[in-house]
């Protein structure tokens, strides 16, 4: 049995890189002669904000920056603290000004500024008392005010990818004065792999469930050394111990959905839901729809969703789909989680491979246009209402045809006002039930250009 890595400081933090060579993944921003190394390695950043999802290097790229521009770097909560520190910082930075040092303001998690803090800070980032450098798991153009925005450079991070973590496991598990490399472990390759893919491109929880596997291995190292697929294997007779897939699996426990109910990841999810439904991919239609129960998403919002897409994107070229859809959203209401679920994933393969046209919900919009261009467009007086004797005899319903009396059900005259007159709003398409509607409105077009010709 060894003993665990000595040291107060978790694994993820002992392994901060300290240069821009030792960052792990975001080579599209510091990869040679791309924009963010160029921009620190010249002390010239100006006030930046890096967004990207947790684990992706934000807020060691802040200390890094700070290291490169050679300044005083201050962090900042935008949750504990307010407007009073902000003012302490900009006096204290003015004092450092004076005698030519600068002063760097890390706010982690600026999304959470409120509003006045992001007013007070405004003309100070703008004169460079302040190199402001942000750092946001949120959509910066959904929670910052647009002033401020302009004045940051925006670098958005990526997760890392699997081979990124796998450099960064390997790295800490050799590396003696910060990582585990004093404590000689080994990892499988198929754990590696299993580590890696299930990170989920997050640096911090790769190097987390990695140190919680390491101390697992050392709790249970002498009850189960054993070669071959189990644990923990002692290779030989050297001091060697292998880190495989079960214990790992242990350490992982279960991973849970990366998902903002209420921020850009929502958004992003139902959008790529809607998306699968209308290329008729039920395959992702049914992977996003997980994605958001298991992320925790409101089924009754998807129900809705649902509702509005059968309307909006199938529409009557299979009139059965809003039917559907409804059921899936009372079904869910009436059985609730999880058996309502498979309502819901059986609207979303009904719909993904349902014919689908949008030609309602563009005539509608059409509709709308036209009823806001001519709101006091008058009645036809043939449909027009005629309950009372002055009405009928000032013409109200004069001339108007009863449909059922004649024998086609149909009778050629005009529903429109004369300023809209031959105004088409609707127009089906060739697929599905929509093929039926434009034989009948083809047939009735007949009809008219007929009785056109005979009078």
């Amino acid at each position: 049995m060894f003993a665990a890595a000595a040291g107060p400081a978790p694994l993820a933090a002992r392994m901060r890189p300290r240069t821009l060579d030792e960052m792990a993944g975001q080579q599209h921003l510091l990869g040679p002669g791309k924009p963010l190394r160029v921009a620190l390695e010249g002390g010239q950043t100006g006030s930046i904000l890096f967004w990207g999802p947790p684990g992706t290097g934000k807020t060691t790229l802040a200390r890094l920056a700070a290291q490169y521009l050679h300044g005083e770097f201050v962090p900042f909560s935008a949750v504990s603290e307010g407007v009073p520190r902000l003012r302490e910082i900009v006096l204290a930075a003015e004092g450092l000004r004076a005698v030519g040092r600068r002063t760097i303001l890390f706010v982690d998690e600026i999304h959470r500024f409120n509003k006045g803090q992001q007013d007070y800070l405004l003309p100070h980032a703008e004169s460079g008392l302040l190199t402001l450098i942000g750092a946001t798991t949120e959509n910066p153009s959904f929670e910052l005010n647009g002033a401020l925005l302009s004045r940051l450079r925006v670098f958005v991070l990526q997760p890392l990818s699997p081979d990124d973590i796998k450099g960064l496991v390997t790295r800490a598990l050799t590396d003696a004065d910060h990582g585990l490399g004093a404590l000689r472990v080994e990892i499988d390759d198929d754990a590696l792999e299993i580590l890696a893919r299930e990170s989920d491109g997050d640096a911090r929880r790769a190097l987390t469930v990695l140190e919680a596997a390491v101390h697992l291995l050392s709790a249970t190292g002498d009850e189960r050394r054993k070669t071959g697929k189990d644990a923990v294997a002692l290779v030989s007779a050297s001091p060697v111990f292998r880190l495989s897939s079960p214990v790992l699996k242990e350490a992982l426990q279960r991973r849970f959905a990366q998902y903002d109910k209420s921020g850009e990841g929502h958004f992003n999810t139902i959008s790529a839901y809607h998306k699968a439904l209308r290329g008729s991919d039920p395959q992702g239609a049914l992977y996003w729809l997980a994605r958001m129960i298991e992320g925790g998403e409101d089924p009754m919002y998807i129900a809705r969703r649902t509702v509005r897409f059968a309307s909006e994107d199938v529409g009557l070229a299979d009139p059965r789909a809003l039917q559907v859809a409804i059921a899936a959203r009372d079904a869910y209401h009436f059985l609730g989680s999880p058996e309502g679920e498979l309502a819901l994933a059986e609207a979303a393969v009904y719909l993904a491979t349902a014919p689908k046209s949008n030609r309602v919900y563009e005539a509608w919009g059409a509709a709308l246009a036209s009823a806001r261009e001519t709101p006091a467009a008058l009645v036809p007086l043939h449909i027009r209402n005629a309950p009372t004797r002055l009405m009928k005899e000032l013409g109200y319903g004069a001339g108007y045809q009863y449909a059922h009396a004649a024998p086609e059900g149909y009778t050629a005259q005009d529903y429109l006002p004369d300023e809209l007159a031959e105004r088409t709003f609707y127009e089906p398409t060739s697929f599905g039930f929509e093929k039926e509607i434009g034989k009948r409105l083809e047939w009735w077009a007949s009809l008219r250009a007929k009785k056109t010709s005979d009078t």
